[in-house]
């Protein structure tokens, strides 16, 4: 089909994807992998992993298992396992996840908590 662009595969099996062309303006929650490539605006609460493209633009306060960001992403990020800033993203907001992970090239402005008690119910 013309106009999809290859998405990474994320680590479950059931994703969503937001595609570019896609504007939200809202709140949105669920129990699965999220692949932004458009723009959220709002709130976004996830149980599983959250993936901002390189396309994807995201001005919203994140609460998620894990973040992996190579778009831009304006708002406060909290994270239960990890979040990772890839090379040529930017993220302005306060991070807080027991484990992150910042790439060579990746703009970040904002503050660090790592002091944050894992809670695993495995």
């Amino acid at each position: 089909m013309a106009g999809i662009e290859k998405v990474p595969a994320p680590r479950s099996g059931a994703h969503t994807v937001i595609g570019s062309s896609i504007v939200i303006d809202g709140e949105i929650s669920g129990d699965e992998d999220l692949v932004i490539q458009g723009t959220v605006k709002g709130r976004i609460s996830l149980r599983e992993s959250l993936y901002v493209e390189g396309s994807g633009v995201i001005e919203a306060d994140i609460e998620t298992a894990n973040v992996e960001v190579s778009g831009q992403v304006t708002g406060n990020i909290a994270a239960s396992d990890k979040v990772e800033l890839k090379a040529d993203c930017k993220v302005v907001g306060d991070i807080r996840a027991p484990r992150i992970l910042i790439a060579d090239g990746a703009l970040f402005k904002g503050n660090v908590d790592m002091d944050v008690k894992e809670t695993k119910g495995k």
